[in-house]
């Protein structure tokens, strides 16, 4: 069985993990299939949007505790060449060049925690639950634990929900700023669908460089910022997208954007 599965409609593509009896949790296979599917979709031509999601009742439940229980003597060995391929597709859907959107009908801890928080917009069903994990575990974060959780929440309460690992429901994260919406989950793949059209009918290029502006946004100094910002903003007025924007707004109707 594919362990992460990937399938385009339009110009939107959807990428699902695929262990439902294990609630997703991944494994070796998983893992290396999140670092390749991904690898393939960030190349695309023709994706203007994605949606991130798991199959059955769980996003994705974090490691598999399983194998981290028969391994338990090898983990620190083997730990590195798995975390790289982990963090290759996190970073992957940070930098994709279109908007991504995670669809979480359940459970969604540790490292499903940090793909959820990668995306560009997250939409929770009001069954969905975050737990970061790890701490549980004897293990400090990974896969940007602790890269993201501080940037959406502030390093106090990032703090708090690493060390104590407490489970918060869907409207805990939303008033948090960790989900964008919650919905009732009989909603939440037309309500995620319904975004996700909107997204990859918009502006592809001028979301593509507004992603990139925000990615460096922690670390770059004003001066260079600002420099980057006006040099992407002539960028986009090379686009038609931009020529076709500004016609809608002076016919008064709604732009029809190609992503050129």
């Amino acid at each position: 069985m594919n362990t992460v599965l990937f399938e385009q409609h339009g110009s939107i593509g959807i990428m699902t993990f695929n262990r439902p009896e294990v609630f997703n949790a991944m494994s070796v296979e998983l893992i290396l299939a999140f670092r390749d599917v991904t690898n393939e979709i960030i190349k695309s031509n023709s994706v203007r949007a994605l949606i991130v999601r798991g199959a059955g009742k769980a996003f994705l439940a974090g490691g598999d505790v399983g194998h981290f229980y028969r391994e338990r003597e090898r983990v620190a060995e083997t730990v590195k060449p798995l975390g790289d391929a982990l963090h290759e597709g996190i970073i992957n859907i940070r930098t994709m060049p279109f908007p991504v959107v995670a669809e979480v009908q359940g459970a969604c801890a540790g490292a499903g925690l940090s793909v959820m928080m990668a995306c560009d917009f997250a939409i929770a069903s009001t069954a969905a639950q975050f737990k970061t994990a790890y701490t549980q575990i004897g293990l400090s974060p990974d896969g940007g634990s602790t890269y993201f959780l501080p940037r959406l929440l502030g390093m106090r309460k990032a703090t708090e929900l690493i060390m104590l690992s407490e489970t918060i429901n869907a409207e805990q994260a939303l008033a948090l700023g960790l989900v964008n919406r919650v919905v009732d989950i009989d909603a939440l793949t037309t309500e995620t669908m319904q975004l996700t059209e909107r997204l990859a009918a918009g502006a592809t290029q001028a979301y593509a460089r507004a992603k990139r502006l925000i990615n460096q946004s922690w670390n770059t100094p004003i001066k260079e910022h600002l420099a980057d910002e006006i040099a992407y903003f002539a960028d986009c007025a090379k686009t038609d997208d931009f020529k076709e924007g500004v016609t809608a707004f002076v016919e008064k109707r709604k732009p029809k954007f190609t992503g050129k």
